[in-house]
């Protein structure tokens, strides 16, 4: 981001919220986004969040969420300057500990429960079923722009899927079907001494809460049904719904809920390399991604 243009987002948020200049420390840093620890002169400190397209949503769904009575860090104020997103939110502090399963389980519990928002983008089992479809769109767009091309490989598996994605989308719409956080990893849970906040709403949306628990251990390491059964069960056990252990699209629910996390991954990683991103420079690291991914969701969609 440019540093005036962040200047400027950050002195429009200290306007609205009648704050003197304060100093300013980096706490992470990426190309699309970023997020800072201000320290006032009195002593006070807040947290200075700034996001671009599409990450520019999570004000919006940050307050839907506290209204909803999701437990989630105070938005002071937001404000949007020439396509970036800044917002300036509670300071949590250091938490006291790293977030486990059972914090994971009966945080997802709460979120899954919260009444439904009109305003956040929906993902049913018709938007599941156009995943593969639009991915093949994006390598398209890519191709066209002489790139990938030497992905025939991707373009197979994404076929493949494609032809099997409207029988195993099926029962999408089961319970927990609602809130979907979609960034649900234990470094989202903030774990504090007056306890916990979901923190990273930048892509929530209504959709199968499955996803959300298929999200939780990762995409680093291969995936693990067995593990991903066991956390279903103790999401169960916290209080949420038994909906999430019913068969869906023909495949046991810990296959059915990685097999579609990949994929919506898939298409995402492929979205950002044409459209948000678009950088040549990047494309060996995203092919080897979705590569990775679509391997795994042909093996856990039994396509």
């Amino acid at each position: 981001m440019d540093a005036k243009l962040n200047a400027e987002l950050l002195g429009s948020l200290l306007t609205l919220t009648d704050q003197p200049q304060p100093e300013r420390a980096a706490v992470r840093v990426w190309s699309m986004s970023g997020v800072e620890r201000l320290t006032f002169p009195d002593g006070t400190t807040a947290i200075f969040k700034y996001a671009q397209r599409p990450f520019d949503g999570e004000a919006q769904a940050l307050r839907l969420a506290h209204k909803l009575g999701v437990p989630v860090p105070e938005l002071h104020a937001s404000a949007v300057l020439d396509g970036w997103l800044g917002m300036l939110l509670e300071d949590l502090g250091t938490p006291i500990r790293e977030a486990d399963d059972l914090d994971g389980a009966a945080a997802a519990v709460v979120l899954h429960r919260t009444r439904q928002a009109a305003a956040l983008p929906v993902l049913d089992r018709g938007g599941l079923r156009a995943l593969p479809s639009r991915a093949l769109d994006h390598l398209d767009q890519l191709r066209k722009a002489e790139r990938w091309q030497d992905a025939d490989d991707v373009e197979d598996a994404l076929d493949r899927i494609a032809q099997a994605a409207g029988a195993r989308a099926t029962e999408a719409t089961l319970e927990p079907f609602g809130w979907v956080h979609s960034e649900f990893h234990p470094t989202s849970l903030h774990i504090g001494e007056r306890g916990w906040r979901l923190l990273d709403f930048a892509r929530a949306f209504t959709g199968p809460g499955l996803l959300d628990l298929a999200s939780w251990h990762g995409t680093i390491e291969d995936p693990d049904p067995v593990r991903l059964r066991a956390f279903l069960d103790q999401y169960v056990v916290e209080g949420g719904s038994a909906g999430v252990l019913a068969q869906r699209g023909g495949l046991p629910a810990e296959r059915w809920a990685l097999g579609w996390h990949r994929m919506w991954a898939v298409e995402w990683f492929m979205e950002q390399s044409i459209r948000w991103i678009n950088d040549p420079a990047t494309d060996p690291a995203y092919i080897k991604v979705v590569r990775r991914h679509l391997t795994d969701v042909l093996q856990l969609l039994e396509v």
